[in-house]
């Protein structure tokens, strides 16, 4: 009997309950309709205001001098090298130096033998003894006997004398070359010969060399400086570098020459430094890290990066005039301070958009805004 009036008692109760639960509902949606009603328009960095003026936040351009440290890499050569080929061929008779020897302008590297060369130059002199004996006999007839002997006679045997004595000349000049001898102070740091060996000039620039000779203690660091920084290149200014086998030591060497051109598949310029390295701790062919500051001959212009716009066809920043916006083409330069250098038609002084963007066309009504607070 109980089950024949539940449904009867709960039907009503369930009515009640939606039907509170509806005014609910209304309540709240006619709360949410008030408070958008009464709540002023909020625009995003480049959203459109009621009025259709986008509020944006404005920032001034910038003036400063740009001075920016960066690592470049660099290389470590000699101030002086030479490849050591013998200029004629001949035996090694003796090599008086090896790979680390500290050796002086002048000093005798290697000692060649050449046989048929001094035979050649023995018979040569002994020709131009003969031939000068030769001229002074027909001289002294000459002049005991006139018409003896023809002055065209005399006047042969002189031209053969003279021939005999540049063959003989040459001769002892080749055999000079057997001598070979440093060029300069320096190390050497490579050999590739032993005695005994026979030798002779190279047949092509990629012959392999007797000797290799380099100097130590003055050395060559060229930088690849970038074609943008070139203009701000001084003669005479130190740079500061770092080598992997020092890490806690700073060396210094000023700029000592310009390539003065631009590689065209790197767009840089090689920029030399002479470093003394009197006391042995660089060898040629390291790797440096040279701290250049990056410098420009006028003072540069600083944005915000969020400021420059990287459209599909130009890069530009919105400059705010007449509350109006005005794209401004430019070209990026390098960040400092937490801002980027631009170059472009734009002044010290005139106010940009914080936040750039292609929404805000040549002509679009601006309405400043104040900066977002920051978050703590």
């Amino acid at each position: 009997m109980v089950s024949d009036v539940e449904p009867s008692v709960q039907g009503p109760l369930d009515f009640a309950r939606g039907e509170r639960a509806g005014f609910a509902r209304l309540g709240r949606c006619a709360l949410a309709l008030l408070a958008a009603a009464c709540t002023p328009a909020v625009t995003g960095p480049s959203g459109a205001a009621d009025g259709g003026a986008f509020a944006v936040e404005p920032v001034s351009v910038e003036e400063r001098a740009l001075d920016v440290v960066v690592t470049l890499p660099a290389e470590l050569t000699p101030y002086e090298q030479v490849d050591v080929y013998p200029r004629t061929s001949g035996y090694v008779r003796a090599l008086k130096v090896d790979r680390g020897s500290v050796v002086k302008r002048g000093d005798l590297l290697v000692q060649l033998e050449a046989p048929e060369l001094t035979s050649q130059r023995l018979e040569a002199e002994a020709r131009v003894a003969g031939e000068r004996s030769t001229v002074q006999r027909l001289e002294a007839a000459q002049r005991q006997t006139a018409g003896a002997v023809a002055q065209h006679d005399v006047e042969l045997a002189d031209a053969a004398q003279q021939v005999s004595e540049a063959r003989a000349a040459a001769l002892r000049t080749l055999e000079g070359y057997l001598l070979l001898t440093a060029p300069f102070d320096g190390v050497v740091t490579e050999r590739n010969v032993h005695p005994g060996a026979l030798v002779g000039p190279p047949n092509s620039a990629r012959g392999v060399p007797l000797l290799k000779l380099e100097t130590t203690a003055r050395l060559r660091l060229t930088v690849a400086v970038p074609e943008g920084q070139t203009s701000a290149i001084a003669i005479g200014e130190p740079l500061e570098f770092t080598v992997a086998a020092w890490p806690q030591r700073r060396f210094s060497a000023p700029i000592a020459r310009l390539g003065k051109a631009v590689d065209p598949r790197t767009r840089t310029m090689a920029v030399e430094c002479d470093v003394d390295n009197a006391d042995g701790a660089l060898t040629s062919g390291m790797y440096a890290g040279v701290a250049w500051h990056e410098r420009r001959p006028k003072p540069s212009l600083f944005v915000p990066p969020s400021a420059v716009v990287q459209g599909t066809d130009k890069t530009f920043v919105v400059r705010l005039r007449d509350g109006k916006a005005e794209p401004v083409p430019v070209r990026r330069g390098v960040t400092s301070g937490g801002l980027v250098e631009v170059f472009g038609e734009l002044h010290a002084g005139e106010v940009v958009a914080r936040r750039g963007s292609e929404e805000l066309k040549a002509g679009t009504p601006v309405t400043p805004r104040a900066p977002a607070p920051a978050s703590k």
